[in-house]
């Protein structure tokens, strides 16, 4: 389907891509990985021709057709539902020649409306309008919304129309750069699934774990300058990649042993008569041998949290709470919430549902309409909004920027804080609209946690963050001493942080008892409860009788997540203890291994440390197998409850 033969590309002088070669097979569901700036997304420039390189090229099949997700999204007066189904282009062309066919009575022109009408049937067109609702209802637009003019929607909803045109097109080679960006948790779990099943070839940049593990099956990574493919998902490439670089640094040690070895041999019997053979042998050796580079690891990214002090529960609590924009159209109704220092919670809905409301309102940026909210006396709230970026003052550096904020630090304390969040002193002094959307969203972090919040509000947090950074975050956020609220499509982020989840919709706000397994499962159950509607054609005996099927089943589905919470809670709380058990261990086999530990402790120290890491051992087996135990029971009601 796909070659890249010896190409080369530069940019500015510099080399992204250096003499690479790759193949790949029709129908392989690939992903392209490496960090910000290595040349992913020129990488499919390249592709669609619309840069040319400097040696080398890419091979494809003729007549090869390709979609790539646009930069900008569309507009207009067009719907959405008329825009999609344009983007078969062969289809319209026929029915635009099939319509100026229509009244021509030459015995030429019969033949031609025969084919075209044939071809019609092939490319099943006549079903294109439900395929394409499909599409557009599994990212998030209602029969309604499908009707609106383009230009009545924001960029972020637009760019989702832009993506389900290039899913229905289905092209021969699909490009997809970071479509998730725009896409909320339930449209990018659909979107999941579809690429699953998608028949041909697909290309995806993505920096969502969860994505990369389960709808890809290579991965393609480019990495100094080099493009390797490796097989199977994003977990699987990780393992790989990282025993290449174990393999090839252990080459290079032998290798540079060797190399010593010989230039001591030459220098010691150079001038020696008896050995002068063979030292003359050892340096067209020398001259011969291929250096084997050490694996360049990648830079480790800094993501630090500052903590806050302890403060006594409830931090924040909400009593018959309405919001909204406008007094006779609440967002939401009813809210009756708290929220603990220790609670880690992801909230989940479709966007609309007034996730971002929440957002806003437990931030204290939006007054609720009715209702009561009491906030702790000396609670500090950190809010990452979306829009966040906007704050920034393109000619101001980050240093300048956070000075506003912590006016009696010096500027080599500020440097010093920015540093916790992966910004070097360079990048501490460049004018943030020189800066990258990492950069500047680490900046942002810096910004917004610069008092040591009580509670961080992260809504999006990781647009335009690549892998590294992600986990550096989610490993910054589960270090973090408060609590967090969570609102994110990026699932890993959602499973790996939060202990607890929020429903956002129907205009309240409850608890959902489950996993996003679950909520992957009770998507999947609405949409084919809405399919069983319209298929039934909505009349009202037919609606009553869907109704009444949808709550039953919404009943059952209850139920079963009901009787499964304890487990999932018990398995849950078994890993937790098992983490911290181990964090314990790694922690005493440390001291055990450190020299200075016999040195300063007495020997009665010595034998309590000895003693306690022999105690902490045998819990670490306890907490394995009440893991192992409690992961069985949960695994069995799953496949009773299926």
């Amino acid at each position: 389907m796909l070659s890249f033969r010896d190409l080369t590309y530069r940019i500015a002088g510099r080399v992204l891509l250096d003499h690479v070669s790759a193949t790949i097979p029709a129908g392989h569901k690939v992903g392209l990985v490496g960090r910000n700036g290595t040349g992913k997304s020129t990488l499919f420039r390249i592709i669609t021709g619309e840069l040319q390189t400097e040696t080398g090229g890419v091979e494809l099949p003729n007549d090869c057709k390709i979609a790539k997700l646009p930069q900008e999204p569309p507009g207009g007066e067009q719907t959405p539902l008329a825009y999609v189904l344009a983007a078969d282009s062969e289809r319209e062309a026929l029915l635009i020649e099939a319509e100026a066919l229509e009244d021509a009575t030459s015995m030429e022109d019969a033949e031609r409306i025969a084919a075209v009408h044939m071809r019609l049937a092939e490319i099943d067109a006549h079903s294109a309008p439900a395929r394409a609702a499909v599409i557009l209802a599994g990212l998030g637009f209602d029969e309604a919304m499908q009707n609106r003019p383009l230009d009545s929607f924001s960029g972020g909803w637009r760019m989702r129309v832009a993506l389900a045109g290039c899913l229905f097109s289905e092209p021969d080679l699909l490009l997809l750069d970071e479509p998730t960006n725009h896409l909320d948790l339930e449209a990018a779990l659909w979107l999941e699934g579809y690429l699953k099943t998608y028949p041909r070839t697909f290309l995806l940049i993505s920096h969502d774990r969860h994505f990369l593990n389960s709808a890809i099956e290579h991965i393609l990574h480019i990495d100094n300058t080099k493009l390797v493919l490796y097989r199977g998902n994003y977990d699987t490439f990780e393992t790989e990649r990282r025993l290449r670089m174990e393999q090839q640094s252990a080459f290079a040690a032998r290798q540079a042993e060797q190399r010593k070895h010989m230039e001591e041999f030459v220098a010691r019997f150079r001038a020696s008569a008896s050995k002068a053979r063979q030292a003359q042998s050892r340096l067209k050796m020398l001259a011969k041998m291929q250096p084997i580079a050490a694996a360049i690891e990648d830079p480790t990214v800094i993501f630090r949290l500052p903590d806050p002090e302890e403060l006594p529960p409830p931090l924040i609590v909400l009593d018959g709470l309405m919001a909204g924009y406008t007094p006779d159209r609440p967002v939401l109704r009813n809210l009756d919430l708290r929220i603990d220092m220790e609670d880690r919670i992801a909230m989940l809905g479709a966007n609309g549902n007034g996730k971002s409301t929440l957002a806003k309102i437990l931030a204290g940026t939006l007054k609720p309409q009715a209702g009561r909210i009491q906030r702790s006396g000396k609670l500090r709230i950190g809010y990452f909004a979306q829009d966040q970026d906007e704050v920034l003052d393109e000619a101001r550096t980050p240093v300048e920027h956070l000075a506003d904020l912590m006016p009696k630090w010096t500027v080599e304390q500020l440097r010093t804080r920015l540093g916790s969040f992966g910004l070097t002193r360079e990048k501490a002094q460049t004018a943030a609209g020189k800066l990258s959307g990492g950069e500047r969203a680490r900046l942002l972090f810096a910004m917004v946690t610069h008092h040591a919040p009580h509670l961080l509000i992260l809504d999006e947090p990781t647009n335009h963050l690549d892998m590294d950074t992600r986990d550096a975050l989610v490993q910054a956020v589960n270090e973090f001493k408060g609590a967090v609220i969570l609102v994110s499509h990026d699932r890993h982020m959602a499973e790996a942080c939060a202990d607890r989840f929020w429903l956002v919709g129907d205009g309240t706000v409850k608890d959902f008892d489950g996993d996003l397994d679950d909520y992957a499962r009770l998507l999947a159950d609405r949409r084919r409860a809405a399919a069983t509607v319209k298929l039934k054609g909505g009349g009202k005996g037919s609606a009553d009788l869907s109704a009444s099927d949808r709550k039953a089943d919404r009943k059952a589905a209850a139920a079963a997540r009901q009787a499964l919470a304890p487990l999932r809670i018990a398995v849950q709380n078994a890993e937790k203890a098992m983490a911290k058990l181990n964090a314990e261990m790694t922690k005493l086999d440390a001291k055990l291994a450190d020299p200075k530990t016999w040195e300063t402790l007495s020997p009665a120290a010595q034998a309590e440390l000895q003693k306690q890491h022999a105690e902490t051992a045998k819990k670490v087996e306890a907490a394995e197998e009440a893991w192992l135990d409690a992961q069985a029971k949960l695994e069995e009601a799953q496949a009773e409850a299926a």
